[in-house]
């Protein structure tokens, strides 16, 4: 996708140095595009633990690059798999980091230790590049569920998608997964209009998704989080699509808190609810989500504080609640199965359930 008018991907080998990467601080966003240069398993770590660079696929995407820099300075076994142990445990509740991890490892341990570090590279570019054509494969699918509720419309009338969180091409390598579909609409011409949840306590709906939708022209509005099932019970709401970090192979679906409670209010509004991802983020070897999938536990500091901007243009942090107050900071929840309307993958959509899933990958069953 495009910043002003400049072709970028979310991860990229540095121009200046191919033994270096380069990402978004998406921290920063939106009021600055500050590049960081990552050389060494550490300083991917960190992004992904600290958030300056998130979302399942692209963590993924990231992980298997630190994994790949790791080997220029010790390309031996144990080294590599106390990497590959290091990296994976940054974040817990998204599948595809482990997936990215294991798929290199699986690559990797049968090469010579001499031949790892250039191997490594060609599977850590190999996943970014699957990975775009994964989230293009799903905006053409996603586009076709919105074509769907064009049929019964009168020509030219205005369809409200609502999302939460950012599943935008800044969460993945390109394209994005719930807002690829909305990308592909825009650019045909569908008179689309996205309601942004705010999605607190990090904002990455206010901060990302609304940035990104700004950039490629989307006509979109920042919503608090609380809003969304107003707006439902008004007709404002046509389709509801967002992302997700893991499905099971049931259909439960672990997307960032907040995400259960639209589909709740979707179910009760009879507005479908979908939910966009690449096969990565499918882990097949769970079927409970609220009793198997971790939950990411994050600083309570999250929730006290909020950062942005004040009217001189400084970037502050400042406490929202009392000193001596409490606060919990789950990062994730888990939608049932029973309250999704479908799956948008690569593949295409489905019902939310294994026989859903099996149907389009039917290698797994």
């Amino acid at each position: 996708m495009k910043i002003n008018g400049i072709p970028y991907r979310s991860i990229w080998v540095s121009p200046e140095d191919r033994h270096a990467i380069c990402i978004f601080d998406q921290t920063k966003f939106p009021f600055a595009v500050d590049i960081l240069t990552l050389r060494d398993k550490h300083a991917v770590a960190d992004a992904i633990l600290t958030m300056k660079t998130r979302g399942a696929p692209l963590i993924g995407a990231a992980g298997a690059w630190g994994l790949a820099l790791s080997l220029r300075t010790d390309p031996g076994n144990e080294a590599m798999e106390e990497s590959a142990s290091m990296l994976a445990g940054t974040r817990p509740t998204a599948v595809n980091l482990r997936w990215a991890i294991d798929r290199m490892l699986e690559k990797l341990r049968p090469v010579k230790p001499e031949d790892r570090y250039e191997a490594a590279r060609a599977e850590a570019a190999l996943i970014c590049d699957e990975d775009v054509m994964q989230n293009e494969a799903i905006g053409r699918n996603g586009f076709d569920l919105i074509k769907d509720i064009l049929k019964n419309r009168p020509s030219g009338k205005q369809i409200n998608i609502l999302t939460h969180c950012n599943a935008g091409w800044i969460a993945t390598v390109d394209w994005g997964t719930a807002l690829a579909p909305i990308y592909m609409a825009a650019d045909s011409g569908v008179n689309v209009h996205v309601w942004v949840d705010e999605t607190r306590p990090r904002n990455q709906g206010a901060s990302l998704t609304a940035w990104e939708l700004g950039k490629h022209g989307v006509p979109h509005t920042v919503i608090a989080d609380n809003a969304g099932g107003h707006l439902m019970q008004h007709g404002l709401v046509d389709l509801v699509i967002v992302g997700t970090d893991r499905v099971t192979r049931t259909g439960d679906v672990a997307n960032k808190i907040g995400t259960y409670l639209k589909a709740l209010a979707a179910k009760d509004n009879n507005v479908p609810f979908w939910v966009a991802l690449p096969s990565t983020t499918i882990d097949w070897n769970i079927r409970d989500g609220i009793k198997e999938i971790p939950i990411e536990e994050r600083s309570a500091s999250e929730v006290s504080h909020i950062a942005g901007m004040d009217a001189d243009g400084v970037f502050r942090t400042v406490r929202l609640m009392p000193e001596g107050s409490k606060a919990a900071n789950p990062a994730f929840d888990v939608t049932p199965a029973h309250l999704v309307t479908g799956l948008i993958t690569e593949r295409g959509c489905c019902a939310a359930s294994e026989e859903g899933l099996l149907s389009l990958f039917p290698e797994r069953s």
